[in-house]
């Protein structure tokens, strides 16, 4: 299934877009491509979009906050993160709704005010638990079955920049967000 081809509602999901207070990031397949890199030696390796960082970035500047929710556990993501101001991140649990659940509880945010990209059905039970759930086009059928949204970019490659861009369009933001740029 592609992004042309789901059956998520364009309007629905910018409705959606425009409640969201914290936007929830996975991390393979969503900030990177999903491929596990490892050196010679042992050395696990990701690859992040610098287009997908700045968008994270514009985001909390615009007053969203945003938070990583990833199954694997590395300290490559808690880099990551730190670089990009991302103070809510839970790591090296399977089961996501208890990590949602202590991330709705450190923020006091409603469930129905989250955004949650992902990309496979271990994402599922935050699919249902989120206002706006988000897909790649990458991502496992189920996942995009389930979606709100399906990004065009495929996970890694900006799609994290196109849904932080859509939420801010969506909210009335995008031309504030850009203002510094334009100056």
């Amino acid at each position: 299934m592609t992004a042309n081809s789901t059956s998520f509602d364009l309007a629905t999901a910018q409705q959606k877009a425009a409640q969201v207070r914290i936007m929830i990031f996975d991390v393979d397949g969503v900030l990177t491509d999903g491929r596990m890199q490892f050196t010679a030696d042992g050395e696990f390796m990701k690859s992040f979009h610098v287009h997908d960082g700045l968008g994270i970035q514009i985001l909390q500047r615009m007053g969203i906050a945003t938070a990583i929710i990833s199954a694997r556990q590395t300290p490559i993501v808690t880099k990551r993160a730190a670089d990009l101001g991302i103070t809510h991140v839970y790591q090296g649990n399977h089961d996501k709704r208890i990590t949602f659940a202590q991330l709705l509880a450190d923020t006091g945010v409603a469930a129905h005010e989250c955004g949650f990209i992902g990309d496979d059905v271990i994402d599922l039970p935050l699919f249902s638990k989120v206002g706006f759930a988000v897909s790649v086009p990458n991502g496992h059928p189920e996942a995009i079955s389930r979606a709100h949204y399906v990004t065009k970019a495929a996970g890694g490659l900006g799609a994290v920049r196109e849904i932080c861009d859509f939420i801010l369009r969506a909210q009335g933001k995008y031309d504030a967000a850009l203002a510094p740029y334009l100056a």
